[in-house]
């Protein structure tokens, strides 16, 4: 997947600047795709450059002018292209799994609290996520939601990150927990 399919497939709620783009892309993309800022902006001139998406000015009085894009007929021609495309499997790449691999070998003081703070910053990003299902489903619980619900593909890729960082979460604390009692123990064996 390149960052074009994620940014088209995020404009299709509507016209969004820029900014607004940037933003709903942090609330709402970064569970599953990665991007700044500027590489948001810098994608947005290739697809308008490709046809993909369109942009218009718009003048502000007491702001600078903004530009508003939105997804042409080609994008969502392109969006359908990918969507048909067979998908790659996923995969970790993850420099703390690599600390994790070697504590055996080394200190492990400096990994448990590495994976405390990811425990914790995981516990920060499903309670973001939880808070923006509720917002999308309104007064609707969730299977009501998912059976009859407007525009299901952004909670159900949100309800996919709140499991990812759930999980993350409990793998990090009983990681944590494993490392710290084989501490214990081989302190206690010396």
């Amino acid at each position: 997947m390149a960052l074009r399919h994620a940014v088209l497939a995020a404009l299709l709620d509507g016209e969004y600047s820029g900014y607004q783009l940037a933003k709903a892309f942090d609330i709402g993309v970064a569970n599953f795709w990665h991007a700044l800022p500027q590489q948001l902006y810098a994608e947005l001139t290739r697809l308008e450059k490709d046809g993909l998406v369109e942009g218009r000015q718009v003048v502000q009085e007491a702001r600078p002018n903004k530009r508003l894009f939105r997804v042409t007929e080609a994008g969502r021609a392109e969006l359908e292209r990918f969507a048909e495309a067979a998908s790659k499997p996923s995969f970790i790449r993850d420099d703390l799994l690599v600390k994790v691999q070697a504590a055996d070998r080394i200190g492990t003081a400096p990994v448990i609290e590495q994976l405390e703070e990811r425990a914790s910053v995981a516990e920060a990003k499903a309670e973001l996520l939880s808070k923006l299902l509720r917002q999308m489903r309104g007064d609707a619980d969730e299977e009501e939601f998912l059976r009859r619900g407007d525009r299901i593909g952004p909670y159900l890729t949100c309800l996919r990150g709140l499991t990812f960082e759930q999980e993350h979460r409990d793998w990090c604390l009983r990681i944590a927990a494993v490392l710290r009692e084989r501490q214990k123990t081989s302190h206690a064996e010396r």
